[in-house]
């Protein structure tokens, strides 16, 4: 059995987890990345697409945001389809001149995983049969088999940042955590097309129909969503369907046409809002998705990761630098109120932007009114594109 050593163990090799070890790395902290994919698989992954401004600031602040500078497209501002009519949030005037980065997840993790390797970092991908052990008491240790061989690496600290089906939180004894969940009654339907966006800023469009969104990952390729029943066969959905729905959510006979193109993928993405309480147990703490989920509405899965990450960083800095473990016994509650602000957030997003099931004409009616009331009201506004943008980074 092959036995390691590091300071910082970490189960993940998604944002949270790279992230954390860059990071740490940047302080001197060894930290050792577990991860049951490949590097291909991880690399490729298409997930989320919008940075916030904090976030983008803290990649390039950490040397890791050069290709995002280059390939990143910088968005100003978002639109609102609604009752037959576009109208646009401006952040530049109601975010304080703040912006949002259009970059994909996918993007991020090729930087993070060439800043670890480049600096000689160590990340152990397709991992199997791992397992989280002694974090309970002083001397936490991850297991796991690599190339037929099990191992054992033995650290000080455990971050689990495996996502929300990995075995970090599954680990924690039964009742020593409380879970709040919220699962919507519709799913999104996702494309990824070879076709120039049509709009040079995102488009959510409430629609009677169903919500619909116009995203993009570059100037050549375009992402977009059609609201779906949860439980909806993909293969109910060809490539015209999808379009011809998408014009019509999109569009609504304005004469505005969407560009259309080649479909490279697509999926169908459940929708629902997760957190669980605490974040650590013993010396394992929970990191992005492992802790909780936010619907997509409102942009925020990956900035919440990082965010989460810079937060327990920070506090294992203070510990090997000082030995005091205040700010990691503040981790929990240092990030739960921003999760629980940006839960609101995606939530509200999501209910005011989607058809649901047991809507009658005057909860319509009402989505339209608040609508109308954020685009036309100031604070409204102001409101929307101060949490679209990202809120201020907390500290314990």
């Amino acid at each position: 059995m092959g036995k390691m050593r590091t300071q910082v163990g970490i189960v993940g090799a998604g944002p949270a987890g790279l992230f954390l070890a860059h990071l740490l790395h940047l302080t001197g902290i060894e930290a050792v990345i577990v991860e049951a994919k490949s590097r291909r698989y991880v690399e490729e992954r298409i997930r989320a697409g919008v940075l916030e401004q904090g976030v983008r600031d803290l990649l390039v602040e950490t040397g890791i945001g050069e290709r995002m500078k280059l390939e990143g497209l910088l968005h100003h501002g978002i639109n609102l389809r609604f009752g037959g009519e576009k109208r646009r949030i401006d952040f530049s005037d109601l975010a304080d001149g703040q912006a949002v980065t259009v970059y994909s997840q996918h993007e991020v993790v090729k930087d993070l995983v060439a800043a670890r390797i480049g600096a000689g970092g160590t990340i152990i991908f397709e991992a199997e049969d791992v397992r989280a052990d002694g974090f309970e008491g002083q001397h936490p240790v991850i297991r796991f088999t690599a190339g037929g061989e099990r191992h054992e690496l033995f650290c000080d600290y455990i971050a689990g940042c495996d996502g929300s089906h990995g075995i970090c939180r599954s680990s924690i004894p039964e009742g020593a955590l409380t879970s709040f969940e919220r699962v919507y009654p519709f799913a999104w339907l996702g494309i990824l097309a070879r076709a120039a966006p049509a709009s040079e800023e995102l488009i959510y469009a409430q629609h009677e129909r169903g919500f619909a969104l116009l995203s993009m990952r570059s100037p050549t390729i375009s992402r977009l969503y059609v609201q779906v029943d949860p439980h909806e066969d993909l293969a109910n959905w060809p490539d015209d369907r999808i379009w011809e729905e998408l014009q019509i959510r999109l569009g609504g006979g304005t004469g505005w046409q969407l560009t259309e193109g080649p479909v490279l993928q697509k999926g169908i993405t459940a929708m629902r809002s997760f957190v669980t309480e605490p974040m650590q147990y013993g010396r394992l703490f929970l990191a992005g998705d492992a802790a909780h989920i936010v619907p997509p509405t409102g942009a925020k899965g990956m900035n919440l990761a990082i965010a989460d990450v810079r937060v327990l960083a920070r506090a294992l800095q203070s510990f090997y630098e000082t030995g005091r473990t205040d700010r990691l016994e503040a981790y929990s509650a240092t990030c739960l109120r921003r999760i629980w602000k940006v839960q609101r957030f995606s939530w509200w997003m999501t209910s005011m932007l989607h058809h649901f099931p047991e809507h009658t004409p005057f909860d319509h009616r009402r989505q339209l009114a608040e609508l109308d009331y954020v685009t036309s009201s100031r604070v409204g506004g102001a409101t929307l594109a101060e949490n679209y943008v990202g809120l201020p980074f907390d500290d314990p």
